[in-house]
């Protein structure tokens, strides 16, 4: 009789696979579809392409500790299934949210004693990974240092900034991208005419438009496409042929609104997009922005914060109405609310945004501070002193002060600097709109 040796490793991906499959019975059709090999693999080529580093790393099953880092829907966790099905190592998952150190402790000691005993790696993978405490993440960098495990963190956070420092440090980094329309529309392709795993027994047929409209709306979310796809196509009545034809109508009621993704990192990239455009006076990318922000459903309170900021910081003297512009934006706002405020607000953009620029009043203002900050104080001149209270006479207080309305033009020479900083200039006038009228008056009492 011939004896059939069983491996442990052997024994665990068949209980996986088992209970993968009991489970995948109700499972959303973009579970299903889940890519099995690098080959059913779609975008993400800057990393996975044929011959490059992640792809190969896989392949040989050299992979070391990584996190990927990307939006919702990209490939994160179907491509670390590929490595676990690819990988003569153990695979372990746990998710940030619903596992603590207790969890992570008996993935290490099993880790731990696999590697002693049979010399296999364990790979362990962390959804949300960005979710782990300081206190959770310290305890796994002794395994990363030892290389008990090999480490696939997955987050939609900037690593750099959501996870702790020694983690990150101890990873090699792989970006990824939202999914190409084309990429899209080649797995929504794939799954209608599977029978196996996806919709190919429903005889179903979608419109090029409808096609389309999944595929943009999705905005790079392949699951988003994918269960709405489902959705239209298991709702939708077949016509007399027995073929159920999904409509750019049916496609749109399916798929509704377009998912935007406002994590941290991509409001602050956002915003900076868009004050960039103010500053650099296009009105149609400052607009484009403002309609994606908000979209998003960022508190649209914060553009007005920053118009009245930039109405300084960007315009300021060189056209002044661009302050009561931005100020009245945002008392629109608090008085009609959104959406009716869109249209002021919008106004204030343009305004700013077509106004002359200058930054003579934000260069003003740091010199004078940065000078508070690093010149030593003195007392104040005694001509400039404060001469309300009784006895600031007997005390010489404001003798030798010129008072500038018994002067022709009501403007008269006299010191009024900070004895440390007599001399510097901080505000140097601009030479567009209102403020080049301002410049010739400032040049001439100055003299210059």
């Amino acid at each position: 009789m011939r004896r059939v040796l069983y491996s442990p490793h052997i024994i665990k991906h068949s209980m996986t696979d088992l209970f993968t499959q009991t489970q995948n019975i109700g499972a959303p059709l973009a579970d299903r579809m889940r890519p099995r090999t690098l080959d059913e693999f779609v975008g993400q080529e800057h990393i996975v392409g044929q011959g490059r580093l992640l792809r190969r790393a896989i392949l040989t099953d050299t992979l070391q500790s990584s996190v990927f880092w990307g939006p919702p829907g990209c490939g994160k966790t179907t491509l670390a299934s590929i490595i676990a099905n690819t990988t003569h190592s153990n695979f372990k998952k746990l998710n940030a949210v619903t596992s603590g150190v207790k969890e992570l402790r008996q993935v290490l000691d099993e880790a731990e004693s696999d590697l002693r005993l049979y010399g296999r790696p364990t790979y362990l993978l962390l959804d949300e990974c960005h979710r782990w405490s300081k206190t959770q993440s310290d305890a796994l960098l002794p395994a990363l240092e030892s290389g008990t495990v090999r480490f696939i963190g997955s987050t939609t956070e900037n690593p750099m900034i959501a996870m702790t420092g020694a983690i990150v440090s101890r990873c090699r980094l792989f970006q990824f991208y939202p999914l190409k329309r084309e990429d899209i529309i080649k797995q929504i392709e794939r799954a209608l005419i599977d029978s196996e795993r996806g919709l190919g027994a429903y005889n179903a047929q979608i419109d090029d438009e409808a096609m389309q409209h999944i595929a943009t709306v999705a905005n790079g979310d392949l699951r988003t496409a994918l269960n709405a796809i489902e959705l239209a196509v298991r709702t939708t009545e077949p016509d007399e042929k027995g073929v159920i034809r999904i409509t750019k109508e049916i496609a749109a009621e399916s798929i509704q609104k377009k998912v935007t993704r406002l994590d941290d990192q991509q409001l602050y990239d956002m915003l900076s997009a868009f004050c960039k455009s103010l500053r650099g006076g296009d009105s149609d990318a400052a607009l484009a922005w403002f309609g994606r922000l908000i979209y998003a459903g960022l508190d649209p309170r914060i553009i007005c914060r920053r118009l009245i900021a930039h109405a300084s910081e960007d315009v300021g003297l060189a056209n002044p109405t661009a302050m009561q512009q931005a100020v009245a934006a945002a008392q629109a706002l608090e008085l009609i609310g959104m959406p009716e405020a869109k249209l002021p607000i919008t106004q204030a953009i343009i305004f700013i945004c077509e106004s002359p620029k200058s930054n003579s009043v934000v260069m003003a203002v740091d010199a004078a501070f940065a000078d508070a900050e690093n010149t030593i104080d003195e007392p104040v001149p005694i001509h400039l002193r404060d001469t309300s209270y009784s006895g600031a006479k007997k005390l010489g207080h404001g003798v030798g002060y010129k008072y500038p309305h018994d002067y022709p033009g009501h403007v008269v020479e006299q010191e009024y600097m900070p004895s440390s900083v007599k001399g510097r200039h901080y505000y140097l006038p601009g030479e567009l709109g209102v403020e080049a009228s301002i410049k010739k008056k400032h040049d001439e009492r100055r003299g210059s």
